[in-house]
Order: structure tokens, then C-alpha cells, then sequence
């Protein structure tokens, strides 16, 4: 087959199923992108020029669109450079939330179009009017989020299939289209994400290394953001603190914004909270690691002795699959998306997502009760393996799902 994988900022989610396709020298694959972070052998790489920015005078709620429309030029362009030298897919396997291949159809009109259909947008009974400390609806962002979902709407209409990585993601998309949607997970490699009991993590101008010994509390996000709940978190740790004397807490993610509003007074949320606290926590036990290095952000999940994961209404972060994957003691709030995967009592403990106090009398908890932390990581684990394994489970899933569009077959709709 002629694959062609296409991410704004590749590989994206495409990292394992590009790779797989690629180490089969049967198959010719093209991977596109505006920016590459993956040298793959066996594939050609290609990346479009970046797009400029919507005019400042264009309306608010279309700068996104007209963002998408001017990538999607770009990538037609490059499709027309390469159709010329004899370049063509039989299929296109593409996250649309950029716009990228938003014309590919009118290029290769005969392509498969396999979309990665990651979140559609609502303006209630979702993210947006979830947390109303930060969200205060308008009819002004009603009518802007209505819109933000054109390009959805677009690629829902052209795609021949759609793939979404979890059920309750699947399930915020009209429903005249989820008929026509699998749902396959990216995938969790539990062979290299597993509990190490040798694991160590050093820490400060002191060095000084924490072990499964000590009592360290975790929490990561890809930034430090109300969208992943880091002001509720940020808010139980006095108490947790003082019930914990020897608690220490390692919190891993930047400070930008990758969701919602940004922070008030031009402040990142990190620094916003810390004066809102100030006083309030014992700073030297309260360690902020930005953003690291794979190996490092793995070791930190294997000493965790419980892992505190908080989200809206969104898309299901992989550092709770991964966490899981490891067999930390979970504690995550009680939201939709989390509700997928973690069973209260089972393999994890939920709590009031706008409650610290039922944050820190779970994390307590299981601190307190280590046989019990210890069984629910295990359960946690074993749930990672049995459903979103990425070589045993869904990697399989996912390469038969590209050849079934690929040569026109209907493929199962995974629920």
C-alpha cells in the first residue's frame, strides 16, 4: 500500500502506526507535517511551509478556521508538488484539527481518508461550561464554539472512516456519525511504562534520591492548567501537607496554556497559585519539574505513591494511561472521561473534582492504607494490558482498521 500520515505537528499519534507500516518494506509511506519530531527509516518525510496567521481583522470566531484553510493550501501545494513526481496514496491517515488536509480530496479524489477524530466542541454538558470559576458562559462563546467545529463538520463529511481513541470522545460527535467511527486507542507500551522497584529520582541542589521508600505524591500535565485540574490540586495540598509530615509532592508539566483561558494578571497558573497559597505550603517540599525527559518523567511515576490526575470534560491525557500503566495508586476525579477507565475501588479512587478536601482525604488514604494502594496500582496495571496494550492490543486494531479503509471494507465499529 501507498500511505501517506499527516500531523500538523507529526508523528502526533501517528508515532507506532507510521513506524509499522514503515519497517514492512512492502508498503510506500509519506509521512507530512508542518514540524517533524521523528526521523523514520523507510518512510520519505515531507513538511509543508507554516502557514501565516489569521489577518487581525478577521472575527473571532473564524481566526481558527481561516488558520486551517491557509494550512490546508500548504499541504495542497505540497500534494501537488508530489502527485507531479509520482507520488500518490492509496490512503490518507490524518488528525483534521488543524486543517491540514482539509482539500486532499480535491487533489487525490479517488484517496481513502482515514481521520483521527480527537474532540468536538460544545458549548455545554462539556469542557466549556464545566468549571464556571474560569468559564463563564456567553452567548458570545456559544456562537464561537458552535463555529470552531467547521472543520469537524467538513472532514466528518469527506473522511471514508473515523477512528477516536476513547468511547466518551467518540460520543461528543453527532451521532449520525458515529456509525462510521471506530474507537481505538492510541496505545500504552506496558513493556517500557512498568513499575521498576529500583527506580530513583534525584532531586535539588542536594541530590538528594527518593525511592519507593518515601512517601511521594505525583502529579503531571502537559502544563499546569485549570483544564487538567492543577488549581484543585494546588489547593489540597496544605492540608495534605500537614496530615503528611513527610510527604513530599513532584508536580511535572510547563507553563503555557494548552487549553482555555490564560491566567489572570498576565501570571502563569504556577505562579498565580503560589501567591493565592502563599504562607500556605512548605515550598521545600513541594518540587516543580517543568517539563523532562521521557526516562525521567517515568521514574517519577514509578516511586509515585499516589498519582493525582484531574480533567474536565476533555480528552483523556495518555500521562493517566501511563500512570495506570505503571501501577501507581491512582486517585482522579470523578469526570466522564475518567470514568472509562477507572473503576471507584477498583483499580483507582475517584473524588469531586471541585472538592480538595475529598482530593486529600483520598490521597490520605491510600498513603495511609498501602496494601490497598498497592492492590488498586496492580488492578490499574492490569487494565493498561488487557485494553490498551499498544503491541498485543490496539496496535493490531489499528493497522487492520488502515487496510480495511484502505481497500474499501467496512471496518468494525469498536465500542
Amino acid at each position: 500500500m501507498r500511505l501517506w500520515f499527516v500531523h500538523q505537528n507529526f508523528p502526533g499519534q501517528y508515532r507506532h502506526i507510521a513506524k509499522c507500516f514503515a519497517d514492512n518494506p512492502e508498503h510506500d509511506v509519506v509521512t507530512i507535517g508542518e514540524n517533524s519530531h521523528l526521523l523514520l527509516n523507510g518512510a520519505q518525510q515531507f513538511t509543508y511551509k507554516k502557514p501565516e496567521g489569521a489577518s487581525a481583522t478577521t472575527h473571532h470566531y473564524i481566526r481558527g478556521l481561516e488558520s486551517a484553510v491557509r494550512r490546508g493550501q500548504e499541504l495542497a501545494r505540497l500534494a501537488l508538488e508530489l502527485k507531479n513526481k509520482g507520488l500518490t496514496p492509496d490512503i490518507v491517515c490524518s488528525h483534521p484539527g488543524w486543517g491540514d488536509t482539509l482539500y486532499i480530496k480535491d487533489i487525490f479524489p479517488d484517496v481513502k481518508l482515514l481521520s483521527y477524530f480527537e474532540f468536538f466542541y460544545c458549548s455545554t454538558g462539556a469542557d466549556v461550561d464545566f468549571d464556571l470559576e474560569f468559564s463563564k458562559i456567553s452567548l458570545d462563546d456559544m456562537c464561537r464554539v458552535r463555529t470552531k467545529n467547521t472543520i469537524n463538520l467538513l472532514t466528518l463529511e469527506m473522511a471514508d472512516w473515523g477512528v477516536s481513541p476513547t468511547q466518551w470522545q467518540a460520543s461528543q460527535f453527532p451521532e449520525y456519525y458515529q456509525s462510521r467511527m471506530s474507537i481505538i486507542h492510541d496505545g500504552i507500551d506496558t513493556d517500557v511504562v512498568r513499575p521498576e522497584p529500583q527506580a530513583k529520582v534525584t532531586v535539588g541542589r542536594n541530590n538528594r534520591v527518593f525511592t519507593h521508600d518515601d512517601e511521594v505524591i505525583t502529579y503531571v500535565a502537559r502544563n499546569l492548567e485549570p483544564y487538567r485540574g492543577f488549581h484543585v490540586f494546588m489547593r489540597a495540598l496544605p492540608e495534605i501537607l500537614r496530615r503528611r509530615p513527610n510527604a513530599h509532592v513532584f508536580i511535572v508539566g510547563g507553563d503555557e496554556v494548552s487549553y482555555g483561558r490564560p491566567p489572570p494578571n498576565k501570571k502563569t497558573y504556577r505562579t498565580w497559585l503560589l501567591d493565592e497559597l502563599e504562607g500556605k505550603l512548605d515550598l521545600q517540599r513541594v518540587h516543580f519539574f517543568g517539563r523532562v525527559p521521557y526516562q525521567h518523567y517515568l521514574n517519577i511515576l514509578q516511586i509515585s505513591a499516589a498519582h493525582v490526575y484531574l480533567t474536565y470534560p476533555f480528552v483523556l491525557s495518555w500521562s493517566l494511561m501511563e500512570a495506570m500503566s505503571a501501577a501507581c495508586p491512582i486517585v482522579a476525579s470523578r469526570t466522564p472521561p475518567v470514568e472509562e477507565v477507572i473503576a471507584d475501588g477498583v483499580n483507582g479512587v475517584l473524588f469531586d473534582f471541585f472538592s480538595p478536601d475529598d482530593l486529600c482525604e483520598s490521597v490520605c488514604r491510600l498513603l495511609d492504607e498501602k496494601d490497598l494502594a498497592a492492590a488498586l496500582g496492580a488492578e490499574a496495571r492490569r487494565v493498561i494490558q488487557k485494553r490498551y496494550d499498544l503491541t498485543r492490543v490496539c496496535l493490531p486494531r489499528q493497522v487492520r482498521l488502515v487496510e480495511d479503509v484502505a481497500l474499501g471494507r467496512t471496518p468494525a465499529a469498536l465500542r
